[in-house]
């Protein structure tokens, strides 16, 4: 016979329990949910900057900026070279005109 016999557990210490493995599954499957969309997410996009840009002799470029047609380049001659996305073309020159 047992000396110490173990009291039943009480029913809302069973529910308790119960509340607290479901939740931390649900914890556990929302975690992996948003893991997997992140990759999902970020794995096919486009590399963010093209492998390589060509300027005009003597442009030394200061800034960048991208849409989806076409990318920018801006020279500390202060001019804005724009470059056609898909081939990596020329396509305007604008001269900024700094106002003092």
């Amino acid at each position: 016979m047992d000396e110490n016999p173990q009291p039943e557990e009480p029913a809302n210490l069973r529910y308790l329990r119960l509340l607290v493995t479901v939740l931390t599954g649900t914890m556990i499957a929302g975690l992996l949910v948003i893991i997997a969309l992140f990759v999902i997410r970020f794995s096919d996009r486009p590399a963010p900057l093209p492998g390589a840009i060509t300027l005009p002799d003597g442009s030394t470029p200061a800034a960048f900026t991208m849409t989806d047609r076409w990318y920018a380049v801006v020279t500390e001659a202060d001019e804005i070279l724009i470059f056609d996305r898909d081939t990596g073309t020329l396509l305007q020159t604008l001269a900024i005109e700094a106002g003092e």
